[in-house]
């Protein structure tokens, strides 16, 4: 059975950077669409990030456009999120997700991660 475990998440001030893990298990992330999406107290699930099955094209969404960066590595069947620049609307629990489909979109996604807590305050 599939499995995602995320981590990565923490406390940073404003400005600051982290890097998002997800390792699969009885998955290969090569062949499938991945998302990083993500839940504030309160909120919708959101989209953040995506991966295409086929050629690994990234998508993003505006809010963190320029700022996030996605990332397969095939060899460690590890997915990343490098997020720079980062700001008190991007606190909330990250999830990484498969999307069945060619492309990653939070619609197709059937299989998700326990999150991991990313906070920003000052």
């Amino acid at each position: 059975q599939a499995e995602l475990v995320e981590s990565g998440g923490g406390l940073v001030q404003p400005g600051g950077s982290l890097r998002l893990s997800c390792v699969g298990f009885g998955i290969s992330l090569k062949n499938h669409a991945m998302v990083w999406f993500r839940q504030a107290p309160g909120k919708e699930r959101e989209f953040v990030a995506g991966v295409s099955r086929i050629g690994g094209i990234p998508t993003y969404a505006d809010s963190v456009k320029d700022r996030f960066t996605i990332s397969r590595d095939n060899a460690d069947n590890t997915l990343y999120l490098q997020m720079t620049s980062l700001k008190f609307e991007d606190t909330a629990l990250y999830y990484c997700g498969r999307s069945r489909g060619p492309m990653p979109t939070m619609t197709n996604v059937d299989s998700w991660g326990q999150g991991t807590q990313v906070t920003v305050f000052s």
